[in-house]
């Protein structure tokens, strides 16, 4: 873990209520796609925890949707402020058991944290498909940017205005996989659980206090027993959670 300042080198909305923005700064802590920074944001007691969608020797690049009081309040930071941020949090997705084939399913914003794992996976000669599932077109973000990584992209709309109409489960007779690795809210993980005739990794989003494991807050329930999402986790493996 890292606490440092990052300063904004550019921040631009890139779907309906969603932002990306890009930070520069020491990225030396952070080791594995499905990491997490935390933010501490002036006038907020608890600092607000968001997914890392990619990064390098010099940035890092985050996505957010505007939830709340504290993602509305990020909106007005600008290019050339400085942010406090915790960096390299958490246990990112392990791309060993991935076989030949693995598929990455994103639903909302939990998508930003599959675009690093896809590279990754590429990197290591792996075909990868991607699902990304969304609630109506206009929620629609980086599609092009995973078809532009070389993996095969499948979106889902639960109003049907772009491309397969349904969830996400409904694209997987689309695909055919070794494994796979997931992000998103509770019912899409249980959705995928089910479905799923694989092994896989989960990657939980939640509420937290601490986001480094001292305060026990997003304590998840597991078959071997409780674990913090933001120490042990945030990722999971699909056979030791407990739903």
């Amino acid at each position: 873990m890292n606490n440092s300042f990052y300063y904004i080198k550019s921040h631009e909305k890139i779907a309906k209520d969603v932002y990306k923005m890009v930070l520069g700064g020491d990225t030396s802590s952070i080791t594995a796609p499905g990491q997490f920074i935390n933010i501490r944001l002036d006038g907020f007691f608890l600092r607000r925890p968001i997914s890392i969608c990619d990064y390098d020797d010099e940035t890092i690049t985050i996505i957010y949707k505007v939830v709340g009081q504290g993602t509305s309040e990020l909106t007005d930071y600008l290019p050339g402020m400085s942010l406090d941020v915790l960096a390299g949090l958490g246990n990112g997705y392990d791309t060993s058991k991935s076989g030949d084939k693995p598929l990455l399913i994103g639903g909302g914003v939990g998508v930003p944290p599959l675009y690093n794992l896809c590279k990754k996976l590429i990197s290591e000669g792996k075909k990868p498909s991607v699902i990304l599932g969304f609630n109506t077109s206009d929620e629609v973000f980086y599609e092009d940017e995973f078809k532009a990584l070389g993996a095969d992209v499948y979106v889902t709309t639960v109003d049907g205005t772009k491309g397969i109409k349904g969830f996400v489960t409904d694209a997987f007779d689309k695909v055919d996989y070794t494994y796979f690795y997931t992000c998103g809210p509770m019912p899409m993980f249980k959705a995928v659980n089910a479905a799923a005739k694989t092994s896989g990794q989960f990657s939980f989003e939640e509420r937290m206090g601490c986001g480094f494991g001292a305060c026990m807050g997003c304590t998840h329930k597991t078959k071997n027993g409780n674990k913090r999402v933001c120490k042990e986790g945030p990722v999971f493996v699909k056979e030791e959670i407990e739903w």
